[in-house]
């Protein structure tokens, strides 16, 4: 009964209200308010930095000028394709175990941080009654962030599971990851914390506070804005695929086509099998 009444108790109260017996509200919107400048700053100066924009606008002219006119409804059915596809599903995940993990731990974040913006700039206080729903929210997606992200750390990377090095080996490229986990580990920690009245309570939130400054303070650093680069490099490749200009690439050859088995470079696979077998498929790069 105690369990079952924590775990109620966890799912269905704001955790940000009862804060505010500590903190006044004002002070945990106005922390909302700087990570979301942080975010919008950080990825402005990425791609001001690294020159992303003119990257982009310049393979989009390259496309236009090399390929065919494409209709607009056309473009609009491409647009429409790559956010169904590459954003709501990572359909250029192929492996399954990865695909799974980069979902719940990007749905897991959208969940929890639209849930926090709701519960801290709408109902911070006990006096404004939470509806059920965003504290659920919140705990289900930070729980989300840490399966996916988790299962992906220890047992899905391709560094340690193909190349034997250890999960504890850290580079630059895991700052998003790592403070994605440490602000959804410590949030619910923290949470917890809270709701049994532990001493440790503050000491948690300060380690939540922390994670979350480094995660949305970082992205100039950090894998961050690739969220947002990676869906406009997805509808330019799909727009020069449909155009004919493919960034400049030859047409992938379609061996089941006569015409392109003649023109392969290689005479001996014009009179090979269409389907040669797993090859190195055959067995799971585990061999380090």
């Amino acid at each position: 009964m105690l369990i079952e009444n924590l775990f109620t108790s966890l799912f269905t109260n704001n955790p940000f209200a009862e804060l505010s017996a500590s903190i006044p509200p004002i002070v945990m919107q106005s922390f909302v308010l700087i990570m979301i400048a942080f975010v919008i700053g950080g990825t402005l100066f990425d791609i001001i930095h690294k020159g992303s924009a003119k990257y982009f606008f310049d393979n989009f002219r390259k496309s236009k000028e090399q390929g065919s006119q494409v209709k607009l409804s056309t473009k609009a059915c491409i647009a429409i394709n790559t956010f169904s596809s590459a954003v709501l599903t990572s359909s250029e995940f192929c492996n399954l175990k990865r695909r799974i993990a980069h979902l719940l731990g990007m749905y897991g974040f959208i969940l929890n941080i639209v849930a926090t913006f709701m519960m801290v700039m709408f109902y911070a206080t006990p006096e404004t009654a939470t509806p059920v729903i965003w504290p659920q929210l919140w705990f289900v997606g930070a729980l989300m962030v840490c399966v996916g992200g988790y299962w992906f750390w220890f047992f899905i990377r391709v560094d340690v599971y193909a190349e034997g090095y250890s999960p504890f080996r850290l580079v630059r490229a895991d700052l998003f990851i790592l403070s994605l986990l440490a602000s959804s580990t410590f949030a619910l920690i923290w949470a917890y914390t809270q709701s049994v009245d532990s001493s440790w309570s503050m000491f948690f939130l300060g380690l939540y506070l922390i994670a979350t400054t480094v995660l949305f303070g970082s992205v100039p650093w950090s894998k961050f804005s690739h969220m947002f680069f990676k869906p406009a490099a997805a509808f330019e490749k799909k727009l020069s695929v449909a155009n004919g200009s493919r960034n400049n690439l030859p047409k992938p050859a379609d061996r089941s086509n006569s015409e392109d088995r003649d023109r392969h470079s290689m005479d001996l696979l014009k009179d090979a099998p269409i389907s040669m077998g797993l090859g190195i498929k055959r067995e799971k790069p585990n061999h380090y």
